[in-house]
């Protein structure tokens, strides 16, 4: 009889509110940032002053709510790190994702649970069991660990909960620890400011300025991480949580990794992972922002093939492009109206809205101008159509096209 392991949680990156809407009927839990003492600083679009709310919507659709607070953090911001331990305390997020010592004590005083960050590096038992006695309920193991390195970890370990990633960006730097874009640009990644440097080309010369590669190359491009195929080796591995990278991403990337990991991990249980649909969700995240994919170091250290060399950062397949805002929602109708400013519109087409709060990705099915029915629209047009779901005046509606 074949031994039933548990099912892993899966976790998803948030963004905004828009996010949590694209992505909440897939996902166990999500990861989130509400000030500037995270490593996505940049893109958070959740104030704390709407944490709780927050938190409350993911508890409403049975979805646990992570704050990550894990920038390296400096004397002068040590109360602010404890006003939003305590913050969070109050909102009921279920862990506070953090790693400085410092911030342990504070998770430790106001009895807040935590996972350690991958920011740690932990890479061995006995550091896991440092944690352990410090009271963390989950590590998020070093991306540099190899899957087999992982499963004898996982053998070792009790009463303390396993976290991996399994799909997104991969750093050049042990653990994302990165200081590069703080030495070129002043904005440390380590602090949630990262330029990116290593997405851009770079020029090979010697001391006498000889150039070795004249035309430029992404010498440190890493290939995005991508385990659709290997779900059957982590649940066996007794992963405890899958974690999908990408706080950057636009909504529909984050409802499109979190679509496909959920069939997959569906797929594994109820006995229909197949090779077939593994291609099919490979294509699906193809789709998507992406560098390529790798496996990162599950299998041994990536080299060569786990660079992207000649080619910019993201080669999904399609790209959207602006039609207009919502002028009008017609409630009753279920349908709104736009201006088509940058292009035209036509029945069978693919469109995304997108708002603060809303998510909506669908075919159109039918065109208005005027009152009259319509196959097609131009530039200029004001159109009506109907939509899956609850639109706002205001929210972007998005062409989706291929590249």
């Amino acid at each position: 009889m074949k031994k039933k392991y548990k099912r892993p949680e899966l976790m998803c990156p948030i963004k905004d509110w828009a996010s949590l809407e694209a992505c909440k009927e897939y996902c166990d839990a999500v990861y989130f940032g509400v000030d500037d003492l995270n490593l996505r600083a940049k893109s958070d679009a959740i104030k704390v002053s709407e944490m709780k709310a927050f938190v409350a919507e993911c508890h409403k659709n049975g979805i646990k709510a992570y704050l990550t607070i894990n920038a390296v953090i400096y004397d002068e911001e040590l109360k602010k790190a404890d006003k939003l331990v305590q913050k969070a305390k109050q909102a009921a997020v279920d862990a506070i994702i953090i790693w400085d010592p410092a911030v342990i004590m504070m998770a430790r005083k106001y009895k807040v649970p935590f996972i350690v960050s991958t920011q740690a590096n932990i890479s061995n038992i006995e550091t896991i069991n440092s944690y352990k006695e410090m009271g963390a309920q989950r590590v998020v193991l070093a991306r540099e660990l190899t899957l087999d390195q992982i499963r004898k970890i996982i053998r070792k370990t009790e009463g303390i909960e396993i976290e991996t990633f399994v799909h997104g960006a991969m750093c050049v730097a042990i653990s994302g620890r990165c200081i590069l874009s703080a030495y070129l640009f002043g904005k440390s990644s380590n602090c949630g400011a990262c330029a990116q440097p290593c997405r851009k080309q770079w020029f090979l010369t010697d001391e006498d300025g000889n150039s070795f590669v004249s035309e430029g190359k992404y010498f440190l491009n890493a290939k995005d991480m991508c385990m659709i195929g290997f779900i059957p080796e982590l649940i066996e591995a007794g992963i405890d949580s899958f974690k999908i990278e990408g706080r950057r991403r636009d909504p529909k990337y984050i409802r499109t990794t979190a679509k496909c990991y959920k069939e997959a991990i569906d797929a594994y249980y109820d006995g229909t992972y197949t090779d077939e649909k593994i291609e099919k969700w490979k294509e699906e995240l193809l789709d998507v922002y992406n560098r390529g994919f790798s496996t990162g170091f599950y299998f041994g250290e990536p080299g060569k093939d786990g660079i992207s060399y000649n080619q910019a950062d993201n080669i999904s397949r399609y790209k959207k492009e602006l039609l207009g805002n919502i002028k009008h929602v017609y409630s009753k109708a279920g349908a709104v109206s736009i201006d088509l400013k940058h292009m035209g519109l036509k029945v069978g087409d693919k469109i995304v809205i997108e708002g603060p709060k809303t998510f909506i990705e669908q075919s159109v099915d039918s065109i208005e101008v005027g009152n009259r029915q319509v196959k097609k629209a131009d530039k200029g047009d004001e159109v009506a159509f109907l939509v899956n779901g609850k639109a706002m005046k205001g929210d972007k509606v998005f062409l989706i096209t291929k590249r």
